[in-house]
């Protein structure tokens, strides 16, 4: 498939580690930046969304997604994102994802708008009173890319996702996209509702906020991911892969 992903805020907490360990699935190891786990909220646009060799259909290939996401590895040590939750105000899009990603999708009546290159994002999960609202844009118009080993280069430069079905089976998807370039955020309005619907208890100031325009992605067929080795798995280096 391909997609563009755009205008995305990145907004991250540190989280004592077990808190998200023991709500990961055994085939997977929580992933670590300087002994410290990260939890995250991540609202964007979803743009341009088709499968290969077909055309954009209008009202399903543009929607609005937030996740709530944290950062692991597998038994070989290959670094990705884990989603606790994507909410989405595309029905369709929620329907097949689940069926075929086997993501935690989530029905929501969502909104955005933008002036003044401030971005307006309201979420609103179904069955849930409480609305996310963020408010966000960018501090500066200096963009760059992420350097490894740094914080940033490990909340943003992922290329693996993992998912689960319902018999327990544990898939991975491989993207491709050119490094995010970002800068960091302005937030005159943000909430932590999301990680209260997954229930987290996280109201303070996230430790990282940041903004990108955006990527051109392909994302590529699922596979099982390989079963348990007999060594303790060491994570490895996150790469960078250019789209193609």
């Amino acid at each position: 498939m391909f997609q563009k992903w755009n205008e995305l805020l990145f907004l991250h907490w540190e989280i004592d580690p077990d808190l998200i360990r023991n709500r990961l699935p055994k085939e997977l190891h929580l992933d670590l930046h300087e002994g410290k786990a990260y939890l995250g909220i991540v609202p964007f646009y979803m743009q341009r969304i088709r499968p290969r060799f077909l055309p954009c259909v209008p009202k399903l290939s543009d929607f609005l997604e937030l996740n709530v996401r944290t950062y692991v590895h597998d038994h070989q040590g290959r670094p990705g994102v884990w989603f606790f939750s994507l909410d989405c105000d595309q029905p369709i899009a929620v329907e097949i994802a689940r069926k075929f990603f086997h993501l935690p999708y989530q029905h929501a009546e969502m909104s955005a708008s933008q002036e003044n290159g401030i971005i307006d994002y309201h979420c609103q999960r179904k069955g849930h009173p409480e609305k996310a609202l963020y408010r966000y844009g960018p501090k500066n118009s200096d963009l760059k890319t992420s350097q490894p080993g740094t914080l940033e280069f490990f909340l943003l430069e992922r290329y693996l996702l993992f998912s689960q079905r319902n018999n327990g089976t544990i898939y991975c998807g491989q993207v491709h996209h050119p490094p995010y370039q970002f800068t960091e955020a302005t937030i005159p309005e943000f909430n932590t509702a999301p990680f209260s619907w997954e229930s987290f208890l996280i109201e303070r100031e996230p430790i990282s906020a940041l903004v990108s325009p955006g990527v051109s992605v392909e994302i590529f067929p699922l596979s099982k991911s390989p079963q348990k080795s007999q060594k303790a798995p060491k994570p490895q280096a996150t790469f960078q892969p250019t789209a193609r």
